[in-house]
């Protein structure tokens, strides 16, 4: 492998790295020990990090994001510097809800009369999405437009798709704060996570980091979570149930692995 000199960072909260010290991006919410900058710390190369918390395709692609904070941000893809020989890309998460379901869940369970539930009670008026065919679909042509964006401004750039950490596994019983059903419910999402990025694989040939597979027994749960636990604190809930600083460099020793193969052939 050659390794890359130049790598830019497109994504969400799964990227940018909530509740991780130290953040150095109060407005993305974004840590100096994301994937991304370890990542680019291992291969020597320069990094441009674009993830924001609270992504989705829409505005890494086409939309502006407004954060809690106040601060927009244009669209990540405007980002990608034309001399990038790497970009990976973990967003799709909140295409399908996921995060805000686990966060209405969780609130809903402990504190159903407090501000937290009663704010994003307002977005799950029915309760926890169940994904269709169509939210996989949809998430998939997502990904796909931002494999292909990326392709057009950065033509000499190795792609790769980084899908997210295991939230729900074998171990994740409920108590956590969430009941049988809610599990059950809140795996779907997750699956249906998954499977939109194996199908934006297929669809583009871009190289699938699937870190989902490798973290399996690593969920909520288990007895060495790679991710965070429900933080009930208001000041710090935003980074419940994300990537823990050993998840994201599970996460990014995984991306360099893959990295240091033969670059595939796209199909």
């Amino acid at each position: 492998m050659t390794p890359p000199t130049r790598y830019a960072a497109l994504g969400s909260s799964f990227a940018a790295g909530p509740g991780i010290p130290p953040i150095v991006d109060v407005d993305a919410v974004r840590s100096g020990r994301n994937y991304p900058r370890l990542l680019a710390k291992a291969l020597g190369a320069e990094l441009v990090d674009l993830s924001v918390s609270g992504a989705t395709t829409a505005t890494i692609l086409d939309e502006p994001q407004l954060t809690m904070t106040g601060a927009r941000f244009p669209p990540q893809i405007g980002g990608v510097p034309a001399t990038a020989d790497l970009v990976t890309i973990t967003a799709g998460g909140n295409d399908l809800r996921f995060a805000g379901s686990l966060l209405f869940t969780a609130w809903n369970r402990v504190d159903p009369d407090g501000p937290m539930a009663r704010m994003l009670a307002a977005d799950f008026p029915s309760g926890i999405p169940a994904p269709t065919r169509e939210d996989v679909d949809r998430t998939a042509a997502g990904l796909v437009r931002v494999v292909e964006r990326v392709r057009d401004k950065a033509p000499r750039a190795r792609v790769v798709l980084v899908d997210y950490l295991t939230i729900i596994g074998a171990g994740t019983s409920p108590g956590v704060p969430f009941e049988p059903a809610e599990v059950n419910a809140l795996r779907d999402i997750q699956d249906a996570l998954e499977a939109a990025y194996v199908a934006a694989a297929e669809r583009t040939g871009a190289e699938l980091v699937a870190v989902s597979r490798v973290s399996r027994d690593h969920a909520l749960g288990s007895t060495a979570p790679w991710v965070q636990p429900f933080l009930p604190d208001l000041a710090r809930t935003g980074a419940s149930f994300h990537p823990n600083a050993e998840g994201m460099a599970v996460v990014a020793a995984e991306v360099e692995k893959a990295l240091r193969q033969d670059r595939p052939t796209p199909v």
